[in-house]
């Protein structure tokens, strides 16, 4: 008893954002992400925080030639054919080493290494399943790809998170061809309503920042009740995206973390589910202020753990947990 503080990470890299931004523009902020991940996982470590990191397949190399043979045959065919990684894998560099932007099997590896880390997969493409043109085979041609690349590190893959959390249910089938039992859902309220990116208008941006700060949508927290193994994958919503700090906005900082923690407190105080993600490379920039907001929310589950008994737990162990003791009729998701 005492509530759930789950964190999920979109691990990318440039494959996030290679279809929105200039590499050479986004170069300082990439090379900070990176920094950002050994510096949470030092901060997971100490504080005994469990997290799922959902990684793109194609960072699960530490050389060019490695990814190239395990790109899948059957590539997105897009109507926006600038949004397919495909077509630019000539012009990434040939190791880690000289490409930071690409490759991380260094820090696949770090992640492996820390106490009570789950990998996840953010597909292998960061595919996006809504998107005009894409199709169920090239996706599933997707996930066999993000299976086999994770496997090179010995990891079974369970959870999943969606790019641009664009959740297809009608693709949770193909998830369970591939073991994978559990995914990140989007939080309730319209402003989160799956979508594609041409249908992703300015007030819907605007609705979502502001939510960041004012309680617009409500705490989020939910429970999952318990699911039989013929409702797999179970979905684990979330609840807030830790939005990067902001220096035009600093000073609506103490509103940002009085949401946060006081979902998290809400959640503790009914034994309910909390659910905060982000990317490592929304710390890049102001990587230094960044890190000391996330060290308040480590604090705040710190208290929440030592007063109301609140737990760490990965996206896996959430699943895992709401299908224990016994399976039971699918009563589906209860939003606090």
């Amino acid at each position: 008893m005492g509530g759930t503080f789950v964190i999920s990470l979109d691990f990318e890299l440039f494959w996030g954002v290679r279809d929105k931004r200039i590499l050479a523009h986004d170069q300082a902020n990439l090379l900070g992400g990176r920094r950002a991940v050994g510096e949470m996982l030092d901060r997971f470590a100490a504080q005994g925080i469990r997290a799922t990191w959902a990684t793109v397949g194609l960072l699960f190399f530490d050389a060019k030639d490695e990814m190239m043979a395990a790109v899948p045959a059957a590539k997105p065919r897009y109507e926006n054919a600038h949004l397919s990684p495909y077509p630019t894998l000539d012009a990434i560099g040939s190791t880690e080493q000289d490409d930071p932007y690409h490759f991380a099997g260094s820090l696949v590896r770090r992640i492996q290494d820390c106490p009570g880390q789950e990998i996840g997969t953010h597909t292998f493409s960061h595919y996006y399943a809504l998107e005009a043109g894409q199709t169920a085979d090239e996706f599933r041609d997707d996930l066999r790809a993000a299976v086999r690349a994770a496997s090179s590190f010995d990891i079974t893959l369970t959870s999943l998170v969606f790019p641009r959390n664009q959740y297809n249910p009608a693709y949770l089938s193909i998830c369970r061809e591939f073991g994978l039992t559990v995914y990140r859902s989007n939080q309730r309220g319209w402003m989160y309503r799956a979508r594609p990116d041409e249908r992703q208008r300015i007030w819907i941006r605007a609705a979502r920042l502001a939510d960041a700060y004012l309680n617009l949508s409500g705490h989020q927290s939910y429970v999952i009740s318990a699911e039989d193994d013929g409702r797999l994958p179970v979905a684990v919503p979330a609840s807030m995206f830790l939005r990067p700090w902001s220096r035009r906005l600093r000073l609506l900082e103490p509103l940002r973390l009085r949401r946060i923690r006081q979902a998290m407190t809400h959640a503790a105080r009914r034994d309910e589910i909390f659910h905060l993600w982000w990317h490592p490379e929304n710390f890049g920039t102001d990587l230094a202020e960044n890190l000391a907001v996330l060290d308040q929310i480590l604090s705040h589950f710190a208290r929440l753990r030592d007063t109301h008994g609140m737990e760490s737990r990965t996206m896996a162990e959430t699943a895992s947990r709401a299908r224990l003791p016994a399976p039971q009729p699918t009563q589906g998701l209860r939003f606090a």
